[in-house]
Protein backbone atom coordinates (compact mmCIF):
# COMPACT_ATOMS: atom_id res chain seq x y z
CA UNK A 1 0.00 0.00 0.00
CA UNK A 2 1.17 3.59 -0.96
CA UNK A 3 1.22 5.87 2.43
CA UNK A 4 1.16 9.71 1.27
CA UNK A 5 2.42 11.68 4.17
CA UNK A 6 -0.37 15.11 4.12
CA UNK A 7 0.39 16.38 8.27
CA UNK A 8 1.46 19.43 8.38
CA UNK A 9 3.77 21.10 10.72
CA UNK A 10 1.07 22.81 12.55
CA UNK A 11 1.34 23.30 16.47
CA UNK A 12 -2.29 22.59 16.61
CA UNK A 13 -4.68 19.42 15.57
CA UNK A 14 -7.13 20.66 13.23
CA UNK A 15 -9.94 19.30 11.58
CA UNK A 16 -9.35 18.89 8.07
CA UNK A 17 -12.89 19.77 5.40
CA UNK A 18 -11.86 17.09 2.38
CA UNK A 19 -13.39 17.15 -1.20
CA UNK A 20 -13.34 13.94 -2.39
CA UNK A 21 -14.04 12.97 -6.31
CA UNK A 22 -13.64 10.17 -9.28
CA UNK A 23 -14.41 9.14 -12.69
CA UNK A 24 -13.84 12.34 -14.43
CA UNK A 25 -13.82 10.68 -17.56
CA UNK A 26 -12.33 13.67 -19.93
CA UNK A 27 -15.23 16.00 -18.77
CA UNK A 28 -12.96 19.44 -18.28
CA UNK A 29 -16.19 21.39 -17.58
CA UNK A 30 -17.52 18.92 -14.81
CA UNK A 31 -14.38 19.16 -13.08
CA UNK A 32 -14.32 23.17 -13.01
CA UNK A 33 -17.48 22.89 -11.37
CA UNK A 34 -15.98 20.33 -8.92
CA UNK A 35 -13.06 22.75 -8.44
CA UNK A 36 -14.91 25.73 -7.95
CA UNK A 37 -17.13 23.76 -5.44
CA UNK A 38 -14.20 22.51 -3.15
CA UNK A 39 -12.31 26.12 -3.02
CA UNK A 40 -15.39 27.97 -1.91
CA UNK A 41 -15.70 25.08 0.65
CA UNK A 42 -12.08 25.96 1.65
CA UNK A 43 -11.16 22.07 1.34
CA UNK A 44 -7.94 21.72 2.84
CA UNK A 45 -7.76 18.41 1.00
CA UNK A 46 -8.90 16.73 -2.49
CA UNK A 47 -8.90 13.11 -2.92
CA UNK A 48 -9.08 11.67 -6.63
CA UNK A 49 -10.04 8.10 -6.56
CA UNK A 50 -8.70 7.44 -10.25
CA UNK A 51 -10.29 7.59 -13.93
CA UNK A 52 -8.90 10.80 -15.18
CA UNK A 53 -8.77 8.86 -18.12
CA UNK A 54 -6.21 11.20 -19.75
CA UNK A 55 -3.77 14.17 -18.82
CA UNK A 56 -6.80 16.33 -20.63
CA UNK A 57 -7.97 16.91 -17.30
CA UNK A 58 -4.94 17.57 -15.16
CA UNK A 59 -4.38 21.90 -16.10
CA UNK A 60 -7.41 22.29 -14.33
CA UNK A 61 -6.76 21.00 -10.91
CA UNK A 62 -4.06 23.17 -10.12
CA UNK A 63 -7.09 25.67 -9.48
CA UNK A 64 -7.13 23.56 -6.46
CA UNK A 65 -6.32 25.22 -3.14
CA UNK A 66 -6.45 22.08 -0.73
CA UNK A 67 -3.58 19.50 -1.20
CA UNK A 68 -4.46 17.01 -3.85
CA UNK A 69 -3.76 13.12 -3.25
CA UNK A 70 -4.64 10.76 -5.74
CA UNK A 71 -4.73 7.29 -7.87
CA UNK A 72 -5.02 5.94 -10.93
CA UNK A 73 -8.19 4.50 -12.29
CA UNK A 74 -8.87 1.48 -14.29
CA UNK A 75 -9.74 3.46 -17.12
CA UNK A 76 -7.00 5.50 -17.14
CA UNK A 77 -5.01 5.50 -20.65
CA UNK A 78 -1.81 7.71 -21.11
CA UNK A 79 -0.39 7.53 -17.58
CA UNK A 80 2.98 8.43 -18.47
CA UNK A 81 0.85 11.83 -19.01
CA UNK A 82 -1.02 12.09 -15.93
CA UNK A 83 1.36 11.51 -14.01
CA UNK A 84 4.13 13.89 -15.40
CA UNK A 85 1.06 16.75 -14.42
CA UNK A 86 0.31 15.93 -11.48
CA UNK A 87 4.18 16.35 -10.32
CA UNK A 88 2.98 20.05 -10.21
CA UNK A 89 -0.45 19.20 -8.87
CA UNK A 90 -0.61 16.58 -6.31
CA UNK A 91 0.07 13.38 -4.91
CA UNK A 92 -0.18 10.36 -7.19
CA UNK A 93 -0.04 6.57 -6.70
CA UNK A 94 -1.37 3.14 -7.81
CA UNK A 95 -3.93 2.21 -5.06
CA UNK A 96 -4.33 1.24 -2.49
CA UNK A 97 -3.42 4.67 -1.23
CA UNK A 98 -3.38 5.78 2.36
CA UNK A 99 -2.96 8.59 4.72
CA UNK A 100 -3.28 10.72 7.86
CA UNK A 101 -4.62 13.99 8.34
CA UNK A 102 -3.59 16.32 10.99
CA UNK A 103 -6.59 15.54 13.24
CA UNK A 104 -5.64 11.85 12.88
CA UNK A 105 -8.44 10.83 10.66
CA UNK A 106 -6.84 7.66 8.78
CA UNK A 107 -7.99 7.25 5.14
CA UNK A 108 -7.34 4.66 2.55
CA UNK A 109 -8.01 5.19 -1.13
CA UNK A 110 -8.50 2.62 -4.28
CA UNK A 111 -10.25 3.42 -7.54
CA UNK A 112 -12.22 -0.09 -6.95
CA UNK A 113 -13.49 -1.20 -3.42
CA UNK A 114 -11.86 -4.60 -4.42
CA UNK A 115 -8.16 -3.32 -3.89
CA UNK A 116 -8.80 -2.88 -0.85
CA UNK A 117 -10.08 -5.68 0.82
CA UNK A 118 -6.69 -6.87 2.51
CA UNK A 119 -5.60 -2.93 3.05
CA UNK A 120 -8.69 -1.71 5.11
CA UNK A 121 -6.42 -2.00 8.34
CA UNK A 122 -7.01 0.71 10.73
CA UNK A 123 -8.47 2.83 8.57
CA UNK A 124 -11.47 5.21 10.05
CA UNK A 125 -12.81 6.20 6.34
CA UNK A 126 -12.52 4.28 2.88
CA UNK A 127 -12.72 6.38 -0.40
CA UNK A 128 -13.65 3.89 -3.68
CA UNK A 129 -15.00 4.65 -6.83
CA UNK A 130 -15.70 2.78 -10.07
CA UNK A 131 -19.50 2.16 -10.22
CA UNK A 132 -20.49 5.78 -10.34
CA UNK A 133 -23.30 5.63 -7.99
CA UNK A 134 -22.53 8.32 -5.49
CA UNK A 135 -22.83 6.53 -1.39
CA UNK A 136 -22.13 6.80 2.23
CA UNK A 137 -22.41 4.18 4.22
CA UNK A 138 -21.37 3.28 7.83
CA UNK A 139 -19.89 -0.58 8.34
CA UNK A 140 -20.22 -2.33 11.79
CA UNK A 141 -16.95 -0.86 13.13
CA UNK A 142 -17.97 2.42 12.49
CA UNK A 143 -15.52 3.09 9.23
CA UNK A 144 -17.13 5.55 6.93
CA UNK A 145 -17.26 4.31 3.18
CA UNK A 146 -17.44 7.21 0.65
CA UNK A 147 -17.90 6.54 -3.19
CA UNK A 148 -18.10 10.42 -4.33
CA UNK A 149 -20.34 9.20 -7.41
CA UNK A 150 -18.89 10.57 -10.94
CA UNK A 151 -17.81 14.05 -11.93
CA UNK A 152 -17.93 12.90 -15.81
CA UNK A 153 -21.51 12.40 -15.09
CA UNK A 154 -21.68 10.44 -18.94
CA UNK A 155 -23.04 7.02 -17.27
CA UNK A 156 -25.81 8.70 -15.40
CA UNK A 157 -26.11 12.49 -16.06
CA UNK A 158 -26.42 13.08 -12.19
CA UNK A 159 -22.51 14.30 -11.79
CA UNK A 160 -21.71 14.57 -7.83
CA UNK A 161 -18.16 14.72 -5.24
CA UNK A 162 -18.81 14.45 -1.68
CA UNK A 163 -17.22 16.45 0.99
CA UNK A 164 -15.85 15.23 4.57
CA UNK A 165 -15.58 16.67 7.65
CA UNK A 166 -13.18 15.23 9.87
CA UNK A 167 -14.05 16.88 12.96
CA UNK A 168 -17.47 14.69 12.75
CA UNK A 169 -16.38 11.98 10.48
CA UNK A 170 -19.55 12.74 8.55
CA UNK A 171 -19.86 13.18 4.73
CA UNK A 172 -22.52 14.70 2.42
CA UNK A 173 -23.10 13.96 -1.53
CA UNK A 174 -23.08 17.08 -3.54
CA UNK A 175 -24.52 17.11 -6.94
CA UNK A 176 -23.04 19.17 -9.42
CA UNK A 177 -25.01 21.16 -12.21
CA UNK A 178 -27.13 18.79 -14.10
CA UNK A 179 -25.89 17.55 -17.29
CA UNK A 180 -28.86 18.35 -20.62
CA UNK A 181 -30.31 15.10 -22.31
CA UNK A 182 -27.95 12.26 -23.96
CA UNK A 183 -28.61 13.29 -28.08
CA UNK A 184 -30.68 10.62 -29.84
CA UNK A 185 -29.76 9.42 -33.29
CA UNK A 186 -32.25 7.64 -34.98
CA UNK A 187 -30.92 4.26 -36.37
CA UNK A 188 -30.42 5.03 -40.09
CA UNK A 189 -33.08 3.31 -42.80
Amino acid sequence: MHRVDVLTRKAEVTSVKIGIMADIHDNVDNLRHAIGLFNHENCGMVLLAGDFVSPLVVPSMRKLTGKVVACFGDNDGNQIGIAGGMKIVGTLARSPVSCVTNDGTRITMAHQLDDLRDHLGEADVIVFAHTHRPSIVRDRHDRLFINPGEVGGWMFRRPSVAILETSTREARIVNLPSMPAPVHIPEPG
